[in-house]
């Protein structure tokens, strides 16, 4: 009988209420197993192996019916879902971070996931070139972040929103809050793992945010030392290009055009390499700039050959790829272009270049005003629909006032019922446990009798095969094999008041009994046992002398014992709580003499001892004319 059987059922009374009262606070063991099956996911560290089947993982629990009925739940589950496909650069993340979105901003608290659910849309919009629904987005999580409200944050995800924030702050021309976010990552780097990339980000837009405020050299100066002293300590982790680009923005600052034009030189090569390696419209634009400012430096300093040979270059991937350059790129390579015209004295070229570049700073003013006028309609969209929500909270936690006073009255109501209800469930409990131990112990004394039944018809056989060596005057064998006997009647005995035995005594019994009788036929047949490999078998309980009948048949009825070539194979194999026995004899064929059909009572009664075992029983035989009978036992083994 197993544990929960010996409890009594009133000592679960208290279980009940417990089970009731998380019942009322939206609680159960589902939701708690759930919850703990989505932390561990949060937690899981995504790579190129596990990243499919985490993607199932979440999938799953998107379609589970205990997440969607929890708010909380639905959104982690959805924001993640929107990070992996974000990832992988699918549209449907910005389908699943919506859902997220929608499901998290009506709640109150849950800061820690509006704060990643806001930065995944300011993500996704700032990819979509939507920056001022993007910053929206960003300072909202940043906002969080800064009122230290997001417990659970990592310091990962903190200086993740606040850069993010703060990135787009400055790309919006709010130069002093974007310092303010750089600043606040500052403190927070030296817990980040040595390499990581935001360790290298907050010092490069640092250096870039204090370039655009027009702030002394020496203010950069700190931050570009501390940038120098990253890239020597993890020269492999960190790309060099990020820390030539910040030296020529502290260069630009202390007005050194030999040291810009030195670090742009050698941020060319290294660009030049990343543009070979890997097609990409951002590393072709890079290299674009590169070309354009260096053409721009040269003619600065009075080198028109020089600066021609760059302008070239940058035309070049300008006709190579002519769809993929960004407009702001293309006002710098036709400022640059202009001032090349100009030191090479070609006037009316460089009035046409800059006739064109006026038409495309209009055009581009005309685009970015038209985006900016959509933006700001979706803007205002989204505030009234904050607004909205906030309404809405307040209403809420009206209607949950109201409802706690009701609900102390449906309680005090409802709490004979449930009383009752109670009582009538542990009466059935009750019932069904004593019914259930009464089916046990008859099982238990039909076993018994069965087993009793048994031994009988292997002591009378016995006795036969004494009696025809003795008839023989074959003493030394009758003796051998009393001998035998006794060692098997005695192991018979000490088992015959147990209902289980271990799997390597009834296995020690069954190979006494295979040698009795190739004593009693003369050695007419030979017999293999194989046995679970690597098995504690003393661990595995079955009843005993089950096995026995059905080798004892094969011998009798399967084999020819005239012949003495005859072969018995037994396999024992575990597998969870069944035990497979194959019994495979080598066959009895002689067409001259008719099959005697007869009925054996020690099949019988090995047939119904099988049947008491329970569902998971089965006995399967298969004849084969030539290759004898094999009988398939699966048997319920316990521990």
């Amino acid at each position: 009988m197993s544990a929960l059987n010996r409890i009594s059922p009133w000592l679960l009374l208290p279980l009940f209420f417990i089970a009731c009262a998380q019942k009322k606070d939206g609680l159960s063991p589902d939701h708690d197993a759930i919850a703990a099956q989505i932390k561990t996911l949060e937690d899981q560290k995504l790579t190129a192996a596990n990243g499919d089947s985490i993607k199932q993982a979440w999938l799953t629990l998107d379609h589970n019916s205990t997440v969607k009925k929890d708010t909380v739940l639905a959104a982690r589950v959805k924001y993640y879902l929107a990070r992996l496909y974000a990832m992988s650069g699918q549209d449907s993340a910005l389908f699943f971070v919506q859902q997220a979105l929608e499901l998290i901003e009506p709640t109150t608290g849950n800061a820690k996931y509006k704060a990643l659910i806001y930065n995944g849309i300011g993500n996704i919009r700032s990819i979509e070139a939507k920056q001022r629904e993007a910053g929206y987005y960003y300072n909202k999580a940043a906002t969080i972040v800064l009122s230290d409200t997001a417990a659970g944050l990592s310091t990962e995800a903190k200086s993740a929103i606040l850069l993010s924030a703060a990135q787009n702050n400055l790309s919006s021309f709010q130069y002093n809050l974007a310092e303010k976010m750089n600043r606040s990552v500052l403190p927070l780097i030296d817990s980040l793992p040595e390499g990581h990339i935001n360790r290298q980000r907050v010092l490069v837009q640092m250096i870039q945010t204090l370039n655009t405020l027009q702030r002394p050299a020496e203010d950069i100066a700190p931050f570009l030392h501390q940038l120098e002293e990253l890239h020597a300590k993890n020269p492999d982790k960190y790309n060099i290009s990020f820390l030539y680009d910040s030296k020529i923005q502290y260069y630009e600052t202390a007005k050194k055009p030999d040291s810009i034009l030195h670090y742009e030189l050698l941020k060319i090569t290294i660009d030049e390499r990343l543009h070979q390696q890997t097609a990409s419209s951002i590393l072709m634009n890079n290299l674009f700039v590169d070309y354009s400012n260096v053409a721009a430096i040269y003619v600065s300093l009075n080198k028109p050959v020089l600066g021609e040979k760059f302008i070239q270059k940058a035309g070049k991937l300008k006709a190579q790829f002519p769809k993929l350059i960004f407009p702001n790129n293309e006002i710098t390579f036709q400022n640059s272009l202009a001032a090349v015209y100009r030191l090479q004295g070609r006037d009316k070229a460089a009035i046409d270049v800059l006739n064109h570049l006026v038409q495309l700073q209009k055009g581009i003013y005309q685009s970015e005003n038209t985006q900016a006028i959509a933006e700001m309609n979706a803007l205002y969209q989204l505030q009234a629909k904050d607004q909205s929500i906030r309404i809405l909270n307040e209403n809420i936690k009206i209607n949950k006032l109201q409802l706690q006073q009701n609900r102390l009255g449906l309680i005090i109501s409802s709490l004979a019922v449930i009383l009752l209800i109670i009582i009538l469930f542990f009466l059935y409990y009750s019932f069904r446990q004593r019914r259930s131990r009464q089916e046990k112990e008859k099982v238990l004394l039909q076993q018994q009798l069965l087993r009793t039944q048994m031994e009988p018809h292997f002591i009378f056989n016995t006795l036969s095969a004494v009696q025809s060596f003795m008839r023989l005057d074959k003493k030394e064998n009758a003796i051998k094999y009393l001998n035998r006997f006794s060692r098997l009647l005695r192991s018979n005995l000490e088992l015959s008041r147990e209902s289980l035995v271990p799997l390597n005594e009834e296995l020690e019994t069954l190979e006494n009994y295979l040698i009795l009788q190739q004593m009693r036929f003369e050695d007419a047949f030979h017999y293999h046992i194989a046995q679970p490999e690597d098995q504690d078998l003393s661990a595995v309980m079955l009843p005993p002398m089950l096995i026995q009948p059905y080798v004892e048949n094969a011998i009798l009825h399967g084999i020819n014992l005239e012949t003495g070539d005859g072969s018995i194979d037994i396999q024992f194999a575990l597998s969870a709580d069944i035990l497979r026995v194959t019994i495979k004899d080598s066959g009895k064929v002689n067409p001259d003499i008719p099959e005697i059909t007869h009925r054996s009572l020690s099949g019988t009664i090995s047939r119904e001892r099988m049947q008491l075992l329970g569902k998971k029983v089965s006995i399967q035989t298969t004849k084969d004319p030539i290759a004898g009978t094999t009988v398939t036992l699966l048997i319920p083994i316990t521990y």
